[in-house]
């Protein structure tokens, strides 16, 4: 079921790292008629390898089965995964969705309809495995029960960012600036986000709880001994829920809440009817154990951990994917927009950097988090046995082999191997927690390390030569396809301008000037550096006035005024220089306050 989270995440990467290119790849017609046959192609070949396994259960034992089910089901949601990939990149669905008017408002709508895109894919898988997973495992679970909990244990996992980015699209959506400007701010949106993210942490359960349609646990014995067990552990709650997962088939619990206000403990209708009240009390004192060791609070931290990983090696991802480019310069030329490769090398590599961190460093704390979790139960009890039967009933009742791992979970044969060692020698439960205090440790290390070189990147002097060279290299590489473009050597003039280097940035706004003479943007930028550069070797004061004198005359603006008022003084014309000064001013809504200080500074140079 965890994988599910995976997939769910992946598709939200591939949705939100694609750079929509002016023009579909393909018509509109060409495009349906693709999509359709893609969709029927994707069904068809899912339901004959379900089938397959159905017909093999009578003939081959279970546990050739069950890894045949399970690579299966993960084989077919990788490419559920592939085909929405090829929906959004190479389809390009959105470019037919951009005209429509309450997308471009509330953008996460069309986010919405993408993600129930990848859904319906995914539901296809699961209506295909429902008849052979109620074979294989003996079940009489219904294909609705089966398909719905799927969907619901996993959707939870983006309601964040739907919320998040749906309160965003709001914000700029409504007609009050202010909260626009804040959020336009990295500052802003570092506050919002955080905000955002410590009120989803607190309240997230409530919803999620809804969500899953749990409802509260009768008042009874298993009531009362639940209560009596948290009071003795010393955990306060808000409620103790049915968890309907699976129709409640399976034997299984959950808690989830940081704060007593919100937080739930969740378990089962086959939990509460096949288990011992001493093994309920195990399983219990598991889930009181994954609360007392601050497990979840540790699962919010290495969430911020990931999002810091993925800031710090932004800026590195950009420069990996300039300088591939024999890759880059074959797709250009293969007939894809730049746009559509850009985005998807960038996607590729984000999924990738994804999946190592929740698979190997996400995965590794969740594993030895539930090995914790099971020895708690000895801070509880003076024995564990309880919890080894229970596990050996969910291996039995699930019919899945004990010694199968995951990538969250140790294999029931595994976690009842260390609970015996446990009982032969209490110094194992000590052993695991210092394992875990020392991972923390070297996790932290790794992530000040990790944000200190993203801090370097994207706020250093290094990182800011590298951002330079990655958009002069990328302007160079437009330029050398259309050399025709004003505009590219404009921006191009404008980068080495930052950069300091203004014989090259002369050289592209002349070129700039060749190719369009009437340009107010680039008249009015050299002229600029001729009035102001700071080496003097560059500045050209009689220049500067006539380029900024033809800048004026094409349009009025403050900055243009500016340049021009900047121009006269350098020349010694300071009745021209305040008076275009005045003007700018006149014309000035914002940054008044530098457009004041030019005046004062023109006025006192005439005296």
């Amino acid at each position: 079921m965890f994988s599910n989270f995976i997939y769910f995440i992946i598709a939200l990467l591939i949705y939100t790292t694609y750079q929509p290119s002016a023009e579909p790849n393909l018509g509109a017609l060409e495009t349906l008629l693709l999509f359709i046959s893609l969709i029927v192609l994707f069904s068809y070949f899912t339901w004959i390898q379900f089938q397959a396994i159905r017909k093999r259960i009578s003939h081959e034992t279970f546990s050739s089965l069950d890894h045949r089910f399970n690579v299966v089901l993960t084989r077919q949601s990788v490419l559920a995964i592939a085909l929405f990939a090829i929906d959004v990149y190479g389809l390009s669905l959105s470019s037919f969705l951009t005209d429509i008017t309450i997308f471009s408002i509330i953008p996460t709508f069309q986010a919405l309809i993408f993600i129930t895109l990848f859904v319906c894919y995914l539901s296809i898988i699961w209506i295909c495995a429902h008849a052979p997973y109620r074979g294989l495992y003996n079940t009489d679970i219904s294909m609705r029960s089966y398909v719905f909990s799927n969907i619901l244990f996993s959707i939870p996992v983006l309601l964040p960012w739907l919320i998040l980015s749906g309160i965003s699209d709001i914000i700029f959506a409504i007609p009050f600036e202010a909260p626009k400007r804040f959020l336009s701010t990295t500052e802003g949106e570092v506050i919002y986000f955080v905000v955002f993210l410590f009120v989803i942490a607190m309240i997230g359960p409530l919803m999620i709880q809804k969500f899953w349609r749990c409802k509260p646990l009768e008042f009874g014995y298993h009531r009362n001994r639940i209560e009596k067990l948290c009071e003795k552990a010393g955990l306060q709650y808000a409620n103790i829920l049915y968890w309907p997962i699976f129709g409640g088939k399976m034997i299984t619990a959950g808690v989830m809440g940081l704060v007593k206000k919100f937080r739930y403990i969740l378990v089962t209708d086959a939990l509460l009817r096949l288990l011992e009240p001493v093994e309920i009390d195990a399983v219990i004192a598991h889930e009181i154990g994954h609360v007392k060791k601050k497990h979840l609070l540790f699962y919010l931290f290495f969430f911020v951990g990931y999002l810091l990983l993925s800031y710090a090696i932004f800026d590195l991802i950009i420069y990996f994917i300039l300088y591939v480019e024999p890759i880059y310069r074959f797709l250009s030329t293969a007939g894809i927009h730049q746009t559509t490769v850009t985005s998807a090398l960038f996607s590729l590599i984000i999924i990738f950097i994804f999946l190592i961190y929740f698979r190997y460093i996400f995965g590794y704390f969740m594993r030895n988090f539930e090995r914790q979790a099971d020895v708690y139960v000895y801070s509880v009890f003076d024995t564990a046995t309880p919890l080894i039967t229970t596990l050996g009933k969910i291996a039995a009742t699930s019919g899945q082999p004990d010694d199968r791992p995951n990538w969250h979970h140790f294999s029931i044969r595994d976690r009842i191997d260390y609970l015996k060692k446990c009982e032969a020698d209490r110094k194992w439960i000590k052993r695991q927690d210092q394992k875990i205090r020392k991972s923390i440790l070297l996790y932290l290390l790794g992530i000040l390390l990790i944000g200190g070189v993203g801090y370097y990147l994207n706020f250093g002097e290094t990182g800011k030569k590298l951002n330079q060279q990655f958009f002069i290299t990328l302007i160079q590489r437009e330029i050398e396809k259309t050399p025709d473009s004003p505009k590219l050597f404009s921006i191009l003039g404008d980068l080495w301008y930052s950069r300091q280097n203004y014989e090259r940035t002369i050289k592209a706004y002349k070129k700039a000037l060749t190719l369009l003479p009437d340009s107010p943007q680039v008249l009015n930028n050299l002229a600029w550096l001729y009035a102001t550069c700071e080496d003097e070797r560059y500045r050209n004061p009689k220049q500067a006035i006539a380029l900024a004198k033809r800048a004026a005359s094409l349009t009025e603006s403050p900055h243009v005024l500016d340049t021009l008022a900047e121009s006269h003084y350098v020349n010694g014309q300071f009745a021209e220089a305040i008076s275009a000064s005045k003007h700018a001013l006149d014309m000035a809504i914002k940054n008044r306050g530098y457009y004041e200080k030019q005046l004062g500074k023109f006025i006192e140079g005439s005296k």
